[in-house]
């Protein structure tokens, strides 16, 4: 799978309560959780973002708690795909169960700057810069991650 946007740069450590503040938990509609995405770590982040858009950001992405909210909001927000260093351990499984591709790339995730335009191949672990005309490897995922991702998560994958 490919993805293209332009990258949306942050730092290390964010978590869940930053991806979608607990205020807005009320709610599993989509597009409400994808209008306040972010916001606890940048304010009006989602009027920046373009559709196909791509997060990248440091060590420890999603920590904090288990919400799938966090992963669910970012998708409805525009954002196609998430570059980081690391990822907590729970936010890793939640975006593969809610369909939101991932990948790890401690150099990526250190040299791309903000607002350079990116490509991302899931399937060949390639991350490509094309602003910074720079190339990265990724980890890739099994064939039974990328199938689930393919279909749009875990439910989707198991009701076909």
């Amino acid at each position: 799978m490919k993805y293209r946007g332009k990258a949306h740069k942050f730092g290390d450590n964010i978590n869940t309560d930053e991806i979608i503040p607990a205020r807005y938990l009320n709610t599993k509609d989509p597009a409400e959780l994808g209008r306040h995405c972010m916001e606890g770590a940048l304010q009006n982040f989602v009027k920046k973002v373009n559709k196909g858009d791509i997060i990248v950001a440091g060590r420890n992405f999603g920590c904090g708690s288990s919400r799938e909210h966090a992963p669910i909001a970012i998708q409805a927000s525009g954002i196609s795909c998430i570059i980081a260093e690391s990822f907590a351990r729970i936010f890793y499984r939640n975006a593969i169960n809610t369909g939101l591709p991932i990948v790890t790339s401690e150099d990526a995730a250190k040299g791309i700057k903000d607002k350079n335009k990116i490509e991302v191949d899931t399937g060949n672990g390639i991350i490509r810069d094309v602003s910074g005309k720079k190339q990265y490897k990724s980890e890739t995922y099994p064939p039974f991650l990328q199938k689930i991702i393919k279909k749009g998560g875990l439910l989707n994958a198991i009701k076909r």
